[in-house]
């Protein structure tokens, strides 16, 4: 029969202040976002009123009419998906793809390779050698100056290399059997079972690109090729919001929404894609699609 131990008054007090404190941390966590939230779908003449803090206190949706009505704003969101979306393709590809080789045991040079990729990861060269760099490639204001620069990560390829260290000898050794060259022991073998470390990197590289304002800032001067967030980025630096204004010109909800309003409803927008795209991905982190692919 088990002895099941008896809890102390301290024992109780401890779960009580524990889960107290977590609640806190919590609430210190989420309450911002939901007063983002709630005044998005508040009157814009309204919240200037301010007293609005846990529901809104005139429903509207005139502030994403705004936002889903204005060029600009849509350009900049479908432009921050289009290079999230190339640059995610583009940056798992090729990194796994140069991990794949870094985690042959037959590699000449690897060890100098893995040293000189480490001093990267600890110096860089510095903003003004990046620029000139950027520069000299031609790839300022342009689109693929959010891929190119950031195809390769060392960082990545040390988890990709750990990964595929990982599996077993066999699958290869049977695709070897059957006629399969590296190519297709990497796209054929390799990819599939290694969906647990490509969704990480995926996600990874995702919230990256996603959330990237920098890169539009220094390297883009073009309006039409700079990212939502680098949008937001110019509203919230200019106190005036005279950005925002000229994005509100001619619409026609100028009457009830006012710059905050919108550049709130503009955060709400460009923050669900990721926090919907997280749960989808979550269930490949669970590492154990290895398991039962090879029989001893």
């Amino acid at each position: 029969m088990l002895l099941t131990k008896r809890r102390t008054k301290g024992d109780v007090a401890f779960d009580i202040l524990n889960n107290l404190g977590m609640l806190l941390i919590c609430f210190v966590t989420l309450y911002p976002i939901w007063y983002v939230l709630i005044n998005s779908f508040n009157d814009g003449k309204d919240a200037m009123l301010g007293g609005i803090y846990w529901w809104p206190r005139v429903f509207s949706l005139k502030n994403y009419e705004a936002v889903f009505n204005n060029a600009g704003i849509m350009t900049a969101m479908g432009l921050t998906i289009a290079k999230t979306i190339i640059g995610v393709v583009a940056h798992v590809f090729f990194t796994a793809m140069v991990a794949f080789a870094f985690s042959r045991k037959g590699l000449i040079g690897g060890k100098f390779y893995i040293l000189m990729g480490t001093i990267t990861m600890i110096f860089s060269g510095g903003l003004i050698p990046t620029y000139l760099l950027i520069r000299d490639l031609h790839l300022l204001d342009n689109f693929w100056v959010y891929i190119f620069p950031v195809l390769f990560s060392f960082f990545d390829l040390i988890i990709f290399m750990t990964f595929f260290r990982e599996i077993p000898d066999g699958l290869e050794e049977a695709g070897r059997i059957d006629g399969a060259n590296d190519w297709t022991i990497f796209l054929k073998i390799v990819l599939p079972v290694s969906m647990p470390v490509l969704a990480t990197i995926a996600l990874f590289h995702g919230v990256y690109q996603w959330n990237d304002y920098f890169t539009g800032i220094i390297y883009v001067n073009n309006e039409s090729l700079q990212p939502i967030q680098t949008f937001l980025y110019r509203v919230v630096a200019q106190s005036s919001s005279n950005i925002m204004t000229t994005a509100l010109q001619g619409s026609a909800v100028t009457k009830t929404v006012t710059s905050q309003s919108v550049k709130l409803a503009t955060m709400v927008v460009t923050t669900l894609p990721i926090v919907f795209a997280y749960p989808f991905l979550q269930r490949y982190f669970v590492k154990g699609m290895m398991i039962g692919s090879i029989k001893g």
